[in-house]
């Protein structure tokens, strides 16, 4: 078998997994897709649905259902797309939204405040376009990848499959799937700053029509950051059912506990204030904590509930309904630096600021699906239709922290202990809101002739926000009616290699990420708009080679942005642009040398004067040149190397251009044996030539430093 090296965070971790004799290893396959063991399960002939097989090859996926609520070839898809699969995942230790999304291009992950998944798809900031099996997931926490067996990163705009939403793209991760090969897998990790991480997946056909899978994870770890650290676990029952051979049910429920200490960073310090280039981040041991880390804690409590029912009738039609059922309950609260430091030296000082905020949400959200193919005086049609529905009920209880005249700290010495009083001020929210949605859609992927291929499609959504304040008795309402069209088309002079246009819309209600910018000031305001022109090119070199290529500009109108000199509110930007282009390689260049990664170019701007950033200015936290590659090399059956380098340009901490973070190059490296078939060690590490840099920001003054040299280590055991 090949080894497959991977980075993924700022560890070193050994993997262990384990299969059992009697069942298909999983982890343990070659470049060449053979199975390190040919041991087979001996079963009774079912007559399973092709739906379960995995659509990927490696690093390689094949085909993607989430771009088009159809299973489609992804060279066939008239939009940009990178899918993390399960042996990068592995390979390079991914365990987070940021740590899959690094060797994207075009994507780059965000601070997110020290306590929730923020990134930048193209420009554009979202902490709310994450989606679970094409179903929105869009409360604020750290996801964890335990149960997941691919991770698809869509870029460009696409409300007519997503909804409301999806400006820049949006991340979607599918789940890990019961079906009839037997799972026994378990691994331990362990790595530096006291890192811990142990999982367990596994699998058992119960007999020829059920199927049942468990999933779970426990990690305890410490930091390289001071007085940080963090615990979660969770748990993932599944089961799939085929009472017929035209009928698929899968069943599947999950429980995520998470507890951490929020962290904001380090501060920028600078000597002309409103001067562009004249801010950095502050020169001080990336370790240094500010704030108070005893009352800066986040705790995240997910349960949720899954269900696919699909049905197949004659004729090519299907009927397909997925729902997703959420219970959220998160809390956060913050002591951190909230402006610049005055100096770098014992005579320096940095204000600090701190508040809390609790958010309960419900969310519902069902999509019915009816799909059917048809040919029409000779030309192919693969029509999908269907409603969705979602309701989500969230309410929000912010307070401000009271330093009673104590709110500095030395900067040399910035961690303050000094009891802070959390109360409610005049702008805090106590509210309770309700969101309805609904949307009706009708897709038509048409095959003109063999070469020309085009999608068409249409979505009209009713987004429905009311939100009431309990503090004073006002009540806010909005209802946007959206229109989502979606116009590719696709020519393949060659049945490897497709060039394809494609125009897309997607729109925010003011409501935004998390239904709660809506007030009294924005709710007649129009949805911010985006509007996407893409045209690109996807080569299978290879059947387990693909080469991606994209050109696109992206348009914003409506922009609400951060104010900058008081970021408690917000401004409106008359206008955004992004231009860019993104090349990718994933796949196998040999039989033992794998590839994944590429080349980013985002060149995102204001387009008009506002107050705070003049026309021109740099989009926050875009770098106009990102490069990252990973790469393992096998040497033999039980030996290989991964190798990794991330380059990311030069970023501005915030729209006023005045703090800027300078670019890096960072090594990851892994080595991998395999002492037994069934015994996998993995080594992982990160920021292999230890330099120093800042990794994201939230604003200019909450800069996360990134980490050290960090090491993992892994054990993964199949039984």
């Amino acid at each position: 078998m090949k080894f497959i090296a991977g980075t993924g965070g700022v560890y070193i971790a050994v993997t262990i997994l384990a299969i059992s004799s009697g069942m298909q290893t999983v982890w343990a396959q070659s470049s060449t897709g053979q199975s390190a063991s040919d041991n087979s399960a001996v079963l009774p002939a079912i007559n399973v649905s092709t739906d379960s097989i995995k659509p990927t090859d490696g690093y390689v996926t094949k085909e993607s259902f989430s771009a088009t609520r159809t299973d489609t070839p992804l060279r066939d898809v008239p939009q940009s797309i990178t899918v993390i699969t399960q042996d990068m995942i592995r390979d390079q230790s991914i365990q987070s939204i940021t740590e899959a999304v690094r060797y994207v291009p075009g994507i780059v992950p965000s601070q997110g405040e020290g306590h929730r998944d923020a990134v930048i798809i193209r420009g554009s900031s979202t902490t709310g376009d994450f989606f679970v099996d094409g179903l929105r997931d869009d409360v604020q926490y750290y996801r964890d990848l335990y149960n997941i067996d691919r991770v698809e990163v869509l870029k460009g705009s696409n409300g007519m499959i997503f909804g409301r939403g999806g400006a820049g793209g949006v991340i979607n991760r599918v789940t890990k799937e019961a079906d009839w090969q037997p799972v026994r897998a378990a691994t331990a990790e362990f790595g530096s700053y006291n890192h811990k991480r142990f999982t367990a997946d596994i699998g058992q056909p119960i007999n020829e029509i059920a199927a049942a899978r468990l999933n779970g994870v426990f990690e305890h770890s410490d930091s390289f950051r001071d007085n940080v650290d963090l615990k979660r676990w969770g748990i993932n029952p599944t089961v799939t059912l085929l009472p017929t051979d035209k009928t698929k049910i899968v069943l599947s429920g999950e429980y995520f506990y998470d507890r951490r200490v929020v962290d904001r960073g380090i501060p920028s310090f600078g000597t002309m204030a409103n001067v562009i280039n004249s801010g950095r981040p502050a020169d001080i041991d990336r370790s240094t904590f500010f704030g108070n880390p005893d009352d800066s804690h986040a705790r995240v409590d997910a349960w949720s509930f899954n269900s696919l029912i699909e049905h197949s009738f004659n004729n090519n039609i299907k009927l397909r309904n997925r729902t997703r059922y959420a219970d959220y309950d998160k809390f956060y609260q913050n002591v951190y630096a909230g402006g610049q430091a005055t100096a770098e030296d014992a005579t320096g000082t940095v204000n600090l600021s701190a508040y809390n905020n609790a958010t309960r949400r419900k969310n519902l959200f069902t999509q019915t699906d009816l799909l059917f193919k048809l040919n029409t005086w000779g030309v192919d049609h693969e029509f999908m239709t269907g409603v969705e529905y979602g309701h989500q009920v969230t309410d929000n209880f912010r307070n401000t922290g009271l330093f009673n005249n104590v709110s500095k700290v030395s900067f040399l010495n910035p961690m303050s202990f000094v009891p802070v009083t959390f109360e409610q001020s005049v702008t805090d929210a106590d509210n309770h809101g309700v969101v309805e949605a609904v949307g009706v859609y009708a897709q038509d992927q048409i095959t003109i002739i063999p070469q020309l291929k085009a999608v068409l499609g249409i979505r009209y959504d009713n987004f429905d926000t009311t939100v009431h304040n309990n503090r004073n008795g006002d009540k806010v309402h909005s209802n946007d009616g959206l229109i989502s069209p979606r116009v590719g088309l696709i020519y393949k002079p060659i049945e490897p290699l497709s060039i394809y246009g494609n125009y897309s819309l997607a729109y925010v209600p003011r409501a935004g990420d998390q239904l709660s910018s809506l007030s009294v000031t924005n709710e007649a305001l129009k949805p911010e708009k985006f509007m996407n022109l893409e045209l690109g090119a996807k080569w299978d070199i290879r059947p387990d080679l693909a080469l991606t290529a994209a050109l696109y500009q992206l348009d914003r109108s409506n922009v609400i942005a951060a104010d900058p000199n008081d970021l408690s509110r917000t401004i409106l930007v008359d206008g955004q642009r992004t231009r860019g282009a993104e090349i990718g390689l994933m796949g196998r260049i040999t039989p033992h040398w794998s590839v994944m990664g590429g080349y980013g170019y985002t060149d995102a701007e204001i387009t008009k004067n506002i107050a705070g950033a003049d026309k021109g200015a740099a989009v926050a936290q875009v770098p106009k040149h990102t490069v990252a590659v990973w790469n393992r090399y096998d040497f033999t059956s039980y030996l290989g190397l991964g190798l990794g380098v991330i380059h990311r340009g030069s970023i501005y901490a915030a729209v006023d251009n005045t703090v800027l973070l300078p670019s890096y190059t960072r090594l990851d490296a892994a080595v991998f044996v395999q002492p037994h078939k069934n015994i996998r060690i993995q080594a992982n590490v990160e920021n292999l030539a230890n330099i120093e840099y800042a990794t994201s920001a939230h604003n200019n003054n909450n800069i996360m430093p990134g980490a050290p040299r960090i090491f993992r280590l892994t054990a993964m055991v199949n039984f």
